[in-house]
């Protein structure tokens, strides 16, 4: 096996002696430190510009923090703004803290690398942050005298010596405490080895996070070491940059139980199907190693322990920490629906919206016939325009009508896999039929997924195997489905939908300006999470151009959730700078652009940092917003765009002078809160959901 190392004579190598910095001050806060790296890099041209790998560098460290027990740092990106793949390296004094459990970090490493960064230098990457977890490596770094020193002991980790041949007969606990070989990204014995059957114990695990370059391969090596601590083979599948060497089938039939330490969508998660699992975010395997092998070890022996496939006895008492819950899985398959719904949403909404501004409201009845009964060459009445604006309306109006099948079908997908994608969509289409709309969406698309599991665990002879994903779930979960939906659940529903719509349509005065508060509120309290999308979905699926309730809840849902982005950039550029740090004034920049075109996630990185005091800041606007916008009876047509479309909005003015007034109010709390409220110990990150929007 031939072994890639840095070559000295073809290009720069990923570390050199001017990237260094060694028991300097480089500031107070991790954003000073990762700017005068970030500095460094560009300067030593190995990045076109340093503000560009500073963002990035933030960007990640906003999603999760990247400090590691020991007084260790890890900041990393990739980044167009990268020109090779480089590390900047800082022996801090004083210590700066990255967010680790433990305190302040003295060792940082800046982790750069090029977007589309080629494999080999991923593995050197991924190969420094492993050997991070070897206290011999971290302890020679902090003993090191120059910059020359520090540039032979990272080389010596990416580029190793050959080992000797009796070195490769060597246990795999040896291996593993060795520094590993660049090409290699997995820190376990050979995977295609099935375990003896009465061979010793052991688990499997994958870990992953959304760079893919450091805490991957950390985490790995740390569970390994854990397991050998602990007297159990754990055998790792590192998901990450450097590439994957999947687990062998009967490596994962054999083991008793699996750690999923992933911060994003674990690849090929059937493969573990039945498993009793522990699952957690991956920084946790790299702060409580133990404690994951000891909760792995005991799920294995637990019968009513989670398991992969989301099976579990209610309320079990040993169910391992940090493993996915029944709640929580409906949640995840709820949103699942809703964020293949959104494109939907976006393209009809803003299609149709096209279509009002070409050819007036009143386009929206004989759109279909001048459709069909012209064309280019043969114009209605009302020339080119009209025909445009019926074009585009009827594209806008075919693709909105997608968005309750869409719903419905990911929602079963996100339950039963592909199997569940047909049964989903009819459901779907059936609840837009009988009239069940949103509410029918819902119901459909959870039924159906459960039906097509269902089926699929169905023992069946092998030769009937082969037709169970494509032919059997999909047919007899459709009928099933199709003829609940039909004869029972159609009529009750669609009741359902159309005393909801009579009741927002009656609403008046004081009713109808408390629902704009509610709207408001749930819009700004998770910023893209699931409540933010449960106002949102509840707004489009009900949006009709020919119902003035339904574009009032449209206003207020839209004008709410533009808030949060655009009072954080007011409060962080223009009332109190100072207050906020240079990562968030540079995210504020970003934030009036983000805000005015409704994306509420612009506001993340500041709740993120500061979730206690930005939250409430950001739902008192909101429910400003959403109160004014009802009184004013502001309508807006368009689900998406913020004020780019202007034009699909009802009582402009009023909606400006509402977005304004809780900009103004969110903005003022926030600085207030900043100024007078400290943060207490007690200060919890945000919510699990709001961080996944933002990864």
């Amino acid at each position: 096996m031939s072994h890639s190392t840095p070559d000295r004579d073809s290009g720069p190598q990923i570390i050199s002696e001017d990237l260094i910095s060694l028991d300097t001050d480089l500031g107070a806060s991790k954003e000073d430190v990762i700017s005068a790296l970030s500095r460094r890099l560009a300067d030593a041209g190995r990045a076109t510009e340093a503000d560009g790998l500073r963002d990035a560098a933030l960007a990640r460290e906003s999603q999760s923090a990247t400090g590691l027990p020991g007084g260790i740092a890890i900041p990393h990106c990739r980044s167009e703004a990268v020109a090779a793949a480089s590390l900047g390296f800082a022996r801090l004094d004083p210590k700066v803290d990255f967010g680790a459990p433990d305190g302040p970090a003295d060792l940082v490493f800046l982790i750069a690398a090029p977007e589309g960064a080629g494999a080999e230098h991923m593995k050197l990457l991924s190969s420094l942050a492993r050997a991070l977890v070897r206290p011999a490596f971290v302890g020679a770094l902090r003993d090191a005298k120059t910059p020359a020193e520090i540039v032979t002991l990272v080389n010596d980790v990416l580029a190793p010596a050959p080992a000797p041949a009796a070195a490769a007969a060597a246990a795999p606990a040896a291996a593993a405490a060795a520094p590993a070989p660049a090409e290699a990204p997995e820190p376990v014995a050979p995977e295609k080895e099935p375990e003896p059957e009465e061979g010793p114990k052991h688990i499997v695990a994958v870990t992953a996070c959304p760079t893919g370059i450091a805490h991957t391969y950390m985490a790995a090596d740390s569970l390994v070491a854990a397991g050998e601590r602990a007297g159990v083979v754990v055998h790792v599948e590192t998901q990450g940059s450097s590439g994957s060497t999947p687990l062998a089938p009967g490596v994962i039939a054999g083991a008793s139980a699996v750690i999923f330490a992933t911060d994003v969508g674990v690849k090929g998660k059937e493969r573990f199907a039945g498993k009793p699992v522990v699952a957690s975010g991956v920084k946790r395997a790299i702060n409580e190693p133990d404690t994951m092998i000891t909760e792995a070890l005991r799920a294995g022996m637990n019968p009513s322990a989670a398991t992969v496939d989301g099976t579990s006895a209610a309320g079990a008492p040993d169910e391992p920490a940090g493993s996915v819950g029944w709640g929580t899985h409906l949640r995840q398959v709820l949103l699942t629906g809703v964020s293949y719904m959104i494109p939907f949403v976006a393209a009809g909404g803003l299609l149709i919206a096209l279509g009002f501004l070409l050819g007036g409201y009143e386009i929206s009845g004989p759109a279909e016939d001048i459709v069909l009964s012209n064309s280019l060459g043969q114009l209605p009445e009302g020339g080119l325009a009209t025909y445009l604006g019926a074009v585009l309306f009827q594209l806008g109006s075919l693709a909105f009508s997608f968005l309750v099948p869409a719903l419905a079908g990911y929602i079963a997908f996100a339950i039963a896999d592909r199997p569940g994608l047909a049964p989903g969509f009819t459901a779907g289409a059936v609840a837009v039929f009988v009239g069940a709309g949103f509410i029918g969406g819902l119901v459909g698309g959870l039924i159906a997924g459960v039906v097509a599991l269902w089926i699929s665990r169905i023992p069946v002879p092998q030769w009937l195997r082969g037709l169970m994903p494509v032919v059997i779930i999909p047919l007899f979960a459709t009928l099933i489905v199709g003829a609940l939906m039909f004869l029972v659940l159609g009529r009750p529903l669609a009741s359902i939908t159309s005393g909801l719509t009579n009741w927002l349509n009656g609403l008046s005065g004081s009713s109808v300006i408390f629902l704009g508060i509610i709207l408001g509120l749930m819009m700004c309290f998770d910023l893209g999470g699931p409540v933010n999308k449960a106002a949102y979905a509840f707004a489009v699926a009900g949006l009709n151009v020919n119902d003035p309730a339904s574009l009032r809840i449209m206003a207020a849902v839209m004008a709410a959730g533009m808030v949060p982005p655009l009072a954080m950039a007011l409060a962080s550029t223009v009332l109190r700078p100072s207050l906020f740090s240079e990562a968030e004034r540079e995210n504020g920049k970003a934030a009036w652009l983000l805000g005015s075109a409704f994306i509420s996630e612009g506001a993340i990185p500041f709740a993120a940092a500061d979730p206690l005091r930005v939250i409430p800041s950001m739902m008192a606007g909101g429910a400003v917003t959403g109160a004014l916008i009802m009184a004013f009876d502001v309508t807006l047509s368009a689900p998406h765009g913020g004020i780019f479309v202007f034009f699909a909005i009802g009582n402009l003015l009023w909606f400006l002078v509402a977005l304004a007034a809780g900009v103004v109010v969110a903005a003022l709390c926030v600085v207030g809160a900043k100024e007078f409220i400290k943060p207490g110990a007690s200060d919890a990150e945000l919510d699990p959901d709001v961080a996944t929007v933002a990864a």
